[in-house]
């Protein structure tokens, strides 16, 4: 469903934030302190707009409370995404994400109100941390204390197989549950599937099993 959001603060994780939710038919209203920094941006999203977002009677003049969604991204100081969280909360927001830079600063986001906290770099490092341990590893997800998600090139032995041969569940423990193969994506891939070259599959298991994925 296409939605309104407020993205406050256009670091790199905001404006990524803002330019993907554009590509996803989303109405975006940027804001930043920054006069500079909302004129690079505005060409790319519905509206851009410079204020300090700790104050909440600018944000009430921009219309925040009419926004069912915000996303706080603001990275140049923790007391300012904290403030930011908390006048968009006063301001009746339903759902917002703040991002966090440490533990410390994700507890009081949520003590604050934050719907939810991420932690972009920690999440990024896990990330890049799985792909460069195994170089067949795409892109990784943690779920869970020791298990992910991960998109993985299929190893050369595993091509030309189907994945009821290869039964990778009960072999390696990594269960398939999609297959990329040039711009389509089949969800849950039957298990008389051969895979091909160029391949990618989505699998789900335990962290210590993906090293399957080397050969």
């Amino acid at each position: 469903m296409k939605t309104s959001v407020l993205v406050i603060g256009l670091g790199r994780f905001g404006a990524a934030a803002a330019r993907e939710l554009i590509a996803l038919g989303h109405e975006v209203l940027a804001v930043d302190r920054d006069e500079a920094i909302v004129n690079e941006i505005a060409p790319e999203v519905t509206h851009a707009v410079q204020l300090d977002a700790a104050d909440e009677a600018a944000l009430r003049a921009i219309g925040a409370p009419e926004f069912e969604h915000a996303i706080v991204a603001i990275s140049s100081g923790t007391e300012a995404s904290i403030f930011a969280t908390m006048a968009l909360k006063k301001l009746g927001i339903p759902n917002v994400l703040a991002k966090a830079g440490s533990e410390l600063h994700g507890a009081i986001l949520e003590r604050v109100g934050a719907d939810r906290v991420v932690f972009a770099e920690r999440e990024m490092g896990q990330r890049v941390a799985h792909a460069f341990a195994i170089r067949a590893v795409v892109d990784y997800l943690d779920i869970a204390p020791g298990f992910g998600i991960v998109k993985a090139t299929p190893p050369g032995s595993w091509v030309g197989r189907t994945l009821k041969d290869l039964d990778l569940a009960a072999r390696v423990g990594l269960t398939p549950i999609a297959l990329r193969r040039g711009a389509g994506i089949t969800i849950d891939p039957h298990h008389d599937e051969v895979l091909q070259a160029g391949d990618q599959l989505v699998l789900i298991g335990r962290d210590d099993r993906l090293e399957a994925l080397g050969g």
